[in-house]
């Protein structure tokens, strides 16, 4: 059995003459909590699509969990616990009747699915708010739900797009102390975020940008590989050389 949860070789998907994501190598180990970084269109929600078995790549190859993507996705989705960006549960239902149907959906027998719903909402806090209508919930409350979602199955592959985006620092303390107890549990985490300190709690991070995997690895080390004494430094510093690349490439044509 491979000790890695992800495994990407010359990943690409191309939408017509535009290239997405170019070309990535990556492997990221079991257990383990792998930043993505990157400007907003650089490729990462593209990417995520793929290895969640619902965008098929243009070339290439990606396995998740040991799963092929282009030929085991609905394997793969029973396997993965996945959070976008934008809040996509529904707003008319209860906190309690969210979870109670996410929970059938995965197909949850009911006294396991009372447990994990009784778990999951004393970690996030949400004990006091089951019987209040999710549209009604502030942003950070409304996340904290949709964490909770993700987590009913205990998914051994949790994907989190930009889960902290504009939500208030209790929140985002909660997220990550979860996010980080799952470590003890060997469930994999790949996560998209903006801030740089959380992308220094992960164990590995990688940027992407023009939908290429420019570094990979731990955090430390990339900094001390680039000269750098901070990730919005290195941020700035890897899309300075991109532009100008980009730019040089042109002009040369």
């Amino acid at each position: 059995m491979s000790e890695y949860a992800i495994i990407c070789e010359g990943l690409t998907k191309q939408f017509g003459q535009i290239i997405a994501v170019n070309s990535i190598n990556l492997k990221i180990k079991k257990g383990t909590i792998y930043g993505i970084l990157g400007p907003n269109g650089s490729g990462k929600s593209t990417l995520i699509h793929m290895l969640c078995g619902v965008l098929p790549q243009t070339s290439g190859y990606g396995s998740v969990l040991g799963y092929d993507i282009r030929k085991d996705p609905e394997k793969i989705k029973q396997r993965i616990g996945y959070m976008s960006q934008k809040f996509s549960l529904y707003l008319e239902l209860t906190v309690l009747e969210n979870l109670q149907f996410y929970g059938e959906v995965y197909g949850i027998k009911k006294d396991k699915l009372k447990e994990r719903i009784k778990h999951l909402v004393e970690i996030t806090g949400l004990s006091d708010r089951l019987n209040q209508r999710s549209g009604t919930l502030s942003g950070g409350w409304k996340q904290r739900l949709a964490l909770c979602c993700a987590l009913l199955h205990e998914p051994d592959f949790l994907i989190l797009d930009e889960p902290t985006a504009g939500v208030d620092p209790v929140s985002r303390r909660i997220f990550w102390d979860i996010i980080q107890s799952l470590r003890e549990k060997e469930v994999t985490v790949l996560v998209t975020t903006h801030y740089m300190d959380e992308a220094l709690i992960c164990d590995e991070i990688g940027f992407i940008y023009f939908g290429r995997l420019l570094v990979n690895g731990k955090p430390n080390e990339i900094l001390k590989q680039h000269h750098v004494e901070t990730l919005d430094e290195l941020f700035i510093k890897l899309v300075k050389q991109e532009e100008a690349s980009s730019i040089f490439q042109k002009g040369s044509v």
